[in-house]
């Protein structure tokens, strides 16, 4: 049997700069991903099959659509795999949890089997996080977010805190949300001084239509950390902090006050 993480992924930065004809937006974003996530496992069987469990496993109503199952069929293999998808992180959500799920299949394809040549290709058509999400390693992403290049990682092994207000929030109606106004390039240099100096242009968006991620940020930022913002289009947002045990007391602080939010603790990979 094989096992795999599908690491959460964060945006450390965000910055739309144009929609495109095609409907798509160019944008410059600086992933990241917390040593904490779904949790698949795989063995060989005549065909493929996906079970889901965990806490958020029945968010997932169409197995047969889910993008598990998607990336299977994106693969050659000369077997088939039975999966086992224990979903611990919230559905529509900001941290790629799908795309995770999908580069976590593309790793155990790649232990057992082997990948073709083109695998990045055919991440980049199951979404736009997939290809960044296969290796889970910090980078940039630039045009819809599957130019990547890498980062300077100065920021590896921080500790982080994700919260989410448990509200679903699809990324297309926050991409109309938005205003269209370029607020400039996203900075250069390690992965530190672009997530300090960056900002999520998705954020004030997203919150336009969930009010509740202020709440989280408000809440959050009252905890002491050096960085918290939303991740991706929403809603979960995260927090960035000096040592584990402040880390730690800001979770405990947060589930003390808001026992109806999600939260999970990490570190960045």
């Amino acid at each position: 049997m094989t096992r795999e993480t599908a690491y959460a992924k964060i945006n450390l930065a965000l910055h739309l700069r144009r929609r495109r004809d095609d409907g798509y937006h160019e944008l410059e974003t600086l992933f990241a991903f917390v040593d904490a996530g779904d949790i698949l496992t795989a063995k060989p069987a005549a065909e493929d099959r996906l079970t889901t469990l965990g806490e958020f496993g029945e968010a997932l109503t169409d197995p047969c659509g889910n993008i598990v199952m998607q990336a299977l069929s994106a693969l050659p293999r000369p077997e088939g795999l039975d999966i086992t998808l224990e979903k611990n992180l919230p559905v529509a959500a900001g941290l790629g949890g799908g795309s995770a799920d999908a580069g976590a299949i593309f790793r155990i394809v790649r232990e057992l089997h082997g990948l073709p040549d083109d695998w990045r290709e055919r991440a980049a058509r199951l979404g736009a996080d997939v290809p960044a999400c296969v290796e889970s390693r910090t980078c940039i992403g630039r045009g819809t977010g599957t130019e990547l290049e890498p980062a300077e990682h100065s920021l590896a092994g921080t500790p982080v805190l994700l919260v989410n207000p448990r509200i679903p929030l699809a990324t297309g109606p926050v991409f109309k949300a938005w205003d269209g106004k370029d607020l400039g390039a996203m900075p250069e240099g390690d992965s530190r001084l672009i997530a300090l100096e960056g900002r999520n242009d998705m954020e004030a968006p997203a919150i336009s239509l969930v009010p509740e991620i202020a709440q989280v940020l408000a809440a959050m930022r009252g905890t002491s950390p050096f960085l918290a913002r939303m991740s991706g289009s929403g809603a979960t947002c995260f927090a960035l902090y000096d040592s584990n045990s402040t880390r730690d007391e800001a979770a405990a602080r947060i589930a003390a006050d808001h026992s109806g939010w999600w939260h999970i603790k990490g570190n960045l990979r």
